[in-house]
Parts: C-alpha cells; structure tokens; sequence
C-alpha cells in the first residue's frame, strides 16, 4: 500500500484501515462513527417526511428505514466496493429534487393516499437515476477523470465539503441555544486537542464523550424546566416513551395506505402484508439524474479526504470505480426501501481527523449496529431528540477539520504561482456564491421558470433536464468549485510540477494494490487449490 510522505499524517492514526480493534472497543468507536452523521440521516427523512406530508405515527418508521439502509450500504461498500472506511446515508445532494419530485407529484392530483403516491414516485425516479450511476461507475467512466485532476482540483473541491455547512441552521440560527453549541464544541476540543495524552478514552472517543455529556445537561435542563418545551436545546423523552418498540422495514413496504400502485400478498406465517410498486415518470427521472450527477462529485472528493486522513495513497482509477459503482447499486436498494438515496458521509470523515480511527472493521461493526437499531422505534426517536445546538456543535469540529484536509493538498503545489492562486480563490469563492445564489432562488421550478426567459437561450435553458440539473449542481457548493477548479486548472497553461501532479502521483495507489471483492475471492480460491 503507498502511503503519503506525510509522516505526521501517517503516525496520527490510531488504527488504521486493516486494523481490527477489539469488539468492545470497535463498538463504541462505530457508534462514535455513526453520531457524527446522526444530524444529517435524522435531518433528511424528517425533511422530506414534512414535504410528503407523512403522519407523525409514521414518521418513526421512516426514519428507522434511513437506519436500515445506511447500515446495509455501509456494509456493501465497505465490504464490495471502495474498501474505504466511510459510512453511507442519505444524501443532501438528492434532497432538492427529491423534494420537487414529491411537491410535483402531490400536485397533480394523485390517486390514492398523496404522501403514498409521491413517495411511489419518487422511488421510481430514484431507481432509474441511480442505475445510470452503476453504469458510470462499473464502466470506469468518473475513474478516467482521474488522470486529469491535480491537487489544485482537489483542495478547494474537499474544502468545500467542510464549508457547505458554515451556515446550516443548526448552526447559525439566531434563536439557537448558544450555550449547549458552545458547550458541545468546547467538550469534543477538550478531549480530542487538550486531554488526548491524559488517557486514551479522551483520544478514541471525543465525539461520543462531548456528545454524551452535553446530551445529559441538556436532558436535565429541560427536565428541570430550565430549557421550556419548543425552545432550541429541549429534549423531550415523552416522544421516546410514546414510540413503537419495532417498526416493520421491508421492501416496496410504503403501500399500506392502499391505493393506486399497491398491492396485497399474503405469506405463510406472516400473513396479508401491502407492498407499494414504484412508479416510473420521465420527468421525475430527469430531475433525480441531476441530483445523483451532484452526488457522484461529492463522493469522489470524499475518497481522496478519507484516503489522506487514512494515511494512504490516493484513490486509483479502479477503486474510484468500484465506490461509484456500489453507490449505484445501494441508491437502488435504498429507493426500494423507501428512501431517498445513499452516499458517502462527510461528516465521519472528519471524526477520522479528531481521532485517528480509520478501521473498516470499526465502521462495519458501528453499521451493523445501525442496521439492528433501525427496527427499534425507540432508538429512531431517541436519536431524534437530539438537540440542535448539539448537532451544530459536531458540524463545526467535524467539518472545520475537513476544510484543513482539503487545503493540506496545496502543500504539493506551487503556491507561488499567480495561475494556481487564482484557480484556487475562484473555485472557493464560486462554490459558495453561486449555491447561496441557488438559494435565493428557492426552487428547482422557480429557477427552471427564470432560465426559460433569457433571450434567444431560454427554451434550451428553460427546458427540465438542463435546468433542473445546473440548480441542483449549482446548489452544491463542491460540485461548484470542482467544476471551476477542473475547468481552469486544465486550460490555463501550467507545468506539471507547478500543478503539484509530479510530487502528487507519487502518493497515488496503483490499480494492482486495490483488491475488489472477486479478486479477493479468486484469490481465496486460488489459495483453496494449491
């Protein structure tokens, strides 16, 4: 395996990617793993349910699906594709035209349950979109970019993974609870940067411990009734009381409302159970294929910030191919349950920064968790309850580490040179403009309605492919700054050294170093025979 020349990088891991710590370590250090992204995989389904306009009886179910499903796409990729040890959720980047598709089809009158139909709708859109991403992926067809990206594309492009959520409302919103945000943050900086030498806990598990601790006060308080009911930092464990203890997850399972496009079976021992079939429309389609393209970009940065904060070598051309690949095929199983997509997650790529664990063996185990945990409806709501103060104090340590890891790729570059400055402060500066210019927007309908206007241009720009694709790519600040930093950084003239590429390649693993599932399979095989 080729590891960075970067010393310090390498010794700053705790256990690294092949390590096996022992399983009661492993268990809490996965569940550290998974809170980092708790915020975003409980954000998500609660967004879109409010969209769909789910009953709150339901709702707990929902959630538990998007559990379920990052568990199991956890375990795939990181079983069958990348090998990376990041864990899989539901994505951001398919929220927006998620969320067009449901308000679209809620609009036209659907048959049947309205929430129901959508989400029948949408799943069917998902479906189609996310075999497209299979296709790119197993067909090597993101994998050959590489050749073409130096590390002034991938500095900004993973920087601004940390900076997309500078101004989440977790974080920046003027009636947040300062003190439990501040309290959360200064307790994961405590343990992770000032007590890490005073015992290992303090180092393998600052966000659990910071969490925890904050979580506790913050349940006082409200019990106490210093924090009152509706104020930002209230936990109210009545909902975790009221909560089913199992939720059914299944299959095609969102059809018990009955209804066009559902059905009925009866099974042996089970009995009747209702199963909703997907629905397929061009249009919805069109509009998720924008939101999977987003993904992709996202994904690809994340690789290479998890393979620098790993200590490794950055991603090769095959490994590249085989994470698209398995998130194709996950976005598929997750549209099959109910949900509205998986990707690679940030956020635990930035507890790898603060703690040095970087194990596969400890994600898989922290999702096997998840997987279980999924079917208890207690444990959705209880992560629920998490307060958003908390929740933003994680997003500023996380993702403020991420940022860092971004901008360490410059260290390869000629940062003197008047042509990588400029590629670089022009990507940053686009990917977060032209987003919160995606924002003011507000729609992808509102923004498909403006394009159609421009003179001589508007019926290309106006019509729902194009448009719906540059909103919800435009609405990612990484996939904004990468394509800036792609473009000029591959047209203005510039030597290979000055781009950083000559020094960089050395740290790029070779194909022959990534060993897929088959190969490992052969290769036992093979081992069988002799």
């Amino acid at each position: 395996m080729v590891v960075t020349d970067d010393s310090s990088s390498a010794s700053f891991v705790q256990y690294g990617i092949d390590d096996k710590p022992p399983l009661p370590t492993a268990l809490l250090l996965g569940a550290q793993h998974y809170l980092t992204m708790v915020g975003a995989n409980i954000a998500v389904p609660l967004i879109l349910a409010g969209a769909l306009g789910m009953p709150a009886d339901i709702v707990p179910r929902f959630v538990g699906t998007f559990f379920v499903v990052s568990g199991i796409a956890t375990l795939m990729q990181t079983t069958f594709g990348n090998r990376y040890p990041i864990v899989q959720g539901a994505p951001f980047s398919m929220l927006a035209p998620a969320i067009a598709v449901v308000g679209v089809a809620k609009a036209t009158d659907p048959s049947g349950v309205a929430w129901q139909s959508a989400l029948l709708q949408l799943q069917g859109a998902i479906i189609v979109a996310a075999l497209v991403e299979v296709l790119v992926g197993y067909f090597g067809l993101l994998g050959r970019l590489r050749k073409f990206i130096s590390p002034v594309v991938i500095a900004p492009t993973i920087a601004l993974i940390g900076l997309s959520l500078f101004n989440a409302p977790q974080v920046t919103s003027a009636a947040n609870n300062w003190w439990l945000l501040g309290l959360t943050l200064a307790l994961i900086v405590l343990f992770s940067q000032y007590l890490d030498t005073a015992h290992p806990a303090f180092k393998l598990f600052p966000v659990l411990l910071g969490v925890i601790a904050s979580y506790v006060v913050a349940t006082v308080l409200s019990v106490t009734g210093v924090i009152a009911p509706g104020a930002s930092g209230y936990v109210n464990l009545q909902t975790v009381i009221d909560a089913p203890a199992f939720v059914p997850i299944y299959p095609l399972q969102w059809g018990f409302a009955g209804g066009a496009g559902t059905t009925t079976v009866s099974l042996p021992l089970v009995g009747s159970v209702a199963f909703g079939i997907p629905q397929f429309s061009t249009s919805f389609i069109i509009g998720m294929l924008a939101g999977v393209a987003a993904s992709m970009v996202e994904s690809f940065g994340d690789y290479h910030a998890v393979a620098r904060l790993s200590g490794i070598g950055a991603p090769s051309e095959r490994r590249i191919n085989h994470g698209i690949g398995m998130e194709g095929v996950m976005n598929v199983f997750s549209a099959l349950m109910g949900g509205s997509g998986s990707t690679s997650y940030s956020e635990n790529i930035g507890a790898i920064g603060l703690t040095g664990v970087a194990s596969r063996y400890v994600v898989q185990v922290g999702a096997g968790v998840m997987l279980i945990m999924g079917f208890v409806g207690y444990f959705g709501q209880l992560i629920a309850t998490i307060p958003d103060p908390i929740v933003g104090g994680l997003y500023v340590a996380m993702f403020g580490q991420i940022v860092a890891v971004g901008l360490s790729n410059l260290k390869y570059v000629d940062l003197d040179s008047s042509r990588n400055g400029f590629v670089i402060g022009i990507a940053l500066f686009a990917g977060l403009a032209i987003p919160a210019y995606m924002g003011n927007v507000g729609s992808a309908e509102a923004f498909r309605q403006g394009m159609s206007q421009v003179a001589l241009v508007g019926p290309v720009l106006g019509n729902q492919l194009v448009a719906d694709t540059i909103f919800v790519i435009g609405s990612t600040g990484m996939a904004v700054g990468g394509l800036f930093a792609f473009f000029f950084d591959n047209t203005i003239e510039g030597t290979r050294v000055e781009r950083g590429l000559e020094e960089w390649e050395e740290t790029v693993e070779d194909d022959e170093e990534f060993e897929s599932a088959f190969d490992r399979l052969r290769g036992d095989d093979a081992t069988t025979a002799d």
